[in-house]
């Protein structure tokens, strides 16, 4: 994995057309953003470029339109919202190449910004075509990459763009970089990694690859029941992978040589039904009634990983332990958010998470402010995880 990026600080970006690529993938309903998180993780570098002195350009993508203008998917809606932020004007142009967005460039002023409509409305943008890379850098003497978050995929915006301007890395992605680098290569000892989730199928490279580097891995979710089932154990009707059991097997047996602890619930809650408010009971792991499936972790699974807890020094979770969005099958994700939060808070455990999952379960548990560390990204995250060099950050490596 590159860490070593050139980064735009203490670059002179003075009177320079600037082209920023933003994650600005966030919830529009009827024209009205629903949630500003994603902008305010952008004001750190915003901020550098307009005091020193720059025209801002910023582009992004907002959800899957397929290449085609759809008005449902315009970044339009954000113009209000972004210059209300950043206290300038910002100019809006309904595409985002062509000889009217270079004469708007042209125009800028230092200190002024531009939004560029979705790059998603052009097929070339997720082709990584380089054609449309070099019209969206006409104009501009700078690119830097702020979206860690879409920095798993090859695309012009991200990708392609670097062969046409001097390239650098934005300081959101430096922070992700930074503190994601950190905690995989150069950790606090002892530390651990919570990973939850519905299929192993999904996380066998991130499993893989966290047992060459932790000292304790807590497996939750679904895919706990595929691990309890390559134990030898009866599920009853509870959701697990059959053509992963061997994989299973296999997993235990490297961690072993890894002297990588597997912590694996001891006790479930269960429920012959899988909706809201449905009864469920407490059984033993090695207990499942056949009738039952398991929903979340029991008392004694939540003490035993509370406890691995409050004998690490740093924590990385990826997913839930049980089914959070359905309550109450929630209550162990909760609640072990909650000890994380406060062992973080007293500064006696380092806290780093990522995946929407993940931060869902997090706000959920109202406690996404008090983790060391909450990452934006989710595909580019669980590809970090696995130890996958993320193409559009390789891109902005020194030479």
């Amino acid at each position: 994995m590159c860490s070593n990026i050139k980064s735009i600080i203490n670059e002179d970006v003075r009177n320079k057309v600037v082209i920023l690529r933003a994650d600005l993938n966030i919830p529009i309903v009827n024209g009205v953003v629903q949630d500003h998180t994603r902008l305010k993780r952008l004001m750190p570098t915003i901020n550098y470029l307009l005091e020193n002195q720059s025209k801002l350009v910023i582009c992004s993508h907002l959800g899957r339109p397929k290449g085609k203008f759809d008005e449902n998917f315009s970044l339009k809606p954000l113009v209000n919202v972004l210059s209300e932020i950043t206290k300038t004007q910002v100019h809006f142009n309904s595409s985002c190449i062509g000889d009217h967005v270079l004469k708007q460039k042209n125009k800028l002023k230092q200190g002024e910004i531009l939004l560029l409509e979705n790059l998603r409305f052009h097929e070339s943008e997720i082709k990584n075509d380089f054609d449309f890379a070099n019209e969206l850098s006409k104009g501009c003497d700078i690119f830097v990459n702020d979206a860690f978050s879409c920095s798993h995929r090859a695309h012009a915006s991200l990708h392609a763009i670097t062969k046409f301007l001097p390239s650098f890395s934005g300081l959101l992605l430096d922070e992700e970089v930074k503190v994601l680098t950190s905690v995989l290569n150069a950790p606090i000892k002892p530390v651990a990694a919570l990973v939850g989730g519905a299929k192993i199928s999904s996380k066998i490279n991130i499993i893989e690859y966290l047992l060459t580097k932790m000292d304790y891995l807590i497996i939750g979710g679904a895919m706990a029941n595929t691990f309890l089932v390559a134990q030898g154990l009866n599920m009853g009707k509870s959701l697990y992978e059959k053509d992963c059991i061997d994989i299973a097997k296999s997993i235990l047996k490297k961690s072993e040589l890894n002297n990588c602890e597997i912590i694996l619930p001891s006790d479930l809650v269960v429920s012959e039904k899988f909706e809201n408010n449905a009864n469920f009971e407490i059984v033993s792991s090695n207990a499942v009634p056949s009738e039952m499936m398991a929903l979340d972790v029991g008392p004694k699974t939540l003490s035993k990983i509370s406890s691995v807890f409050q004998n690490v020094n740093t924590l990385i979770w990826n997913g839930p332990v049980g089914a959070f969005e359905t309550p109450p099958f929630g209550e162990g994700t909760i609640k072990l958010a909650r000890e994380a939060a406060k062992l973080t808070v007293n500064k006696n455990l380092i806290t780093v998470a990522g995946g929407g999952d993940t931060t869902s379960a997090l706000n959920n548990a109202n406690v996404a402010n008090d983790f060391t560390y909450v990452s934006a990204a989710g595909g580019a995250f669980l590809e970090w995880l696995e130890g996958i060099e993320l193409p559009a950050i390789s891109v902005l490596s020194k030479s």
